[in-house]
């Protein structure tokens, strides 16, 4: 049980704002990144994997939205037309989403002092009550950030555009936590293609290349073969 002295003991955070190489060992400590031999829905062997279902403490969780709530908070800071944006609504696609968007909404206000609005969608729509699929802040006529995990193909990634365009809104960037930069079906990534076909701004926290720097500054034989793999990877299948 918690007492008065373990919490005065306890180790804070520092506030600081978001770190590549600090969100990698901590996914690494609690398996949300794992290196080895993955096979992917695409039939590659991956030497990694991203699963950020597990990203579930406190501490994960306010990092990653430090990550999400610093890169808004520069892109609001962009002169747009003359003048920096006034509103910001950002959007999490259900399930995983959820949590992230709000909680960026959190690290916007508590970091930033952006009163960011928020919302997400059902998987099923509700018939009773208010109905609908959407929950949380009015996007119709609103241009909205989505935050996402990683896009791997970028059908999901179309599928909440479709569903922010039925609601009235028009999509204003994509923040992603990873960026594998690996090609599609063609030679572009989809995170290139989506930032052309939609004609805005596609971001991630963290993307391969620093995966590959964080290994490459490991001195352990482990790594060094794991960085091996790494390289080879990003050089058969990266864009």
């Amino acid at each position: 049980m918690l007492n008065a002295a373990t919490l005065n003991n306890a180790q804070h955070p520092q506030d600081a704002s978001f770190s590549s190489h600090q969100f990698i060992q901590l996914a690494l400590d609690n398996q949300v990144l794992k290196f080895g031999e993955f096979v992917l829905k695409s039939g590659r062997i991956s030497p990694y994997f991203f699963n950020a279902g597990l990203l579930a403490s406190g501490e994960m969780l306010s990092l990653l939205a430090r990550g999400y709530a610093d890169a808004l908070a520069e892109k609001m800071a962009e002169p747009m037309n003359g003048a920096a944006e006034q509103e910001l609504v950002i959007f999490g696609a259900a399930y995983k989403g959820i949590p992230f968007v709000a909680a960026t909404a959190q690290a916007l206000w508590l970091h930033h002092g952006i009163n960011a609005k928020w919302g997400y969608n059902r998987k099923e729509a509700k018939t009773h009550g208010e109905g609908g699929n959407l929950v949380g802040a009015d996007v119709n006529g609103k241009a909205v950030w989505v935050l996402d995990d990683v896009i791997t193909a970028g059908t999901a990634m179309r599928e909440v555009v479709e569903i922010l365009e039925q609601a009235g809104a028009r999509v204003a960037g994509i923040i992603v936590a990873l960026d594998r930069k690996e090609k599609g079906l063609a030679e572009r990534s989809a995170i290139q293609e989506l930032a052309e076909t939609l004609d805005v701004p596609v971001r991630a926290l963290v993307d391969i290349d620093d995966l590959i720097s964080y290994l490459a500054g490991s001195s352990t034989d482990k790594d060094a073969a794991q960085l091996a793999k790494m390289q080879h990877y990003r050089a058969q299948y990266g864009v």
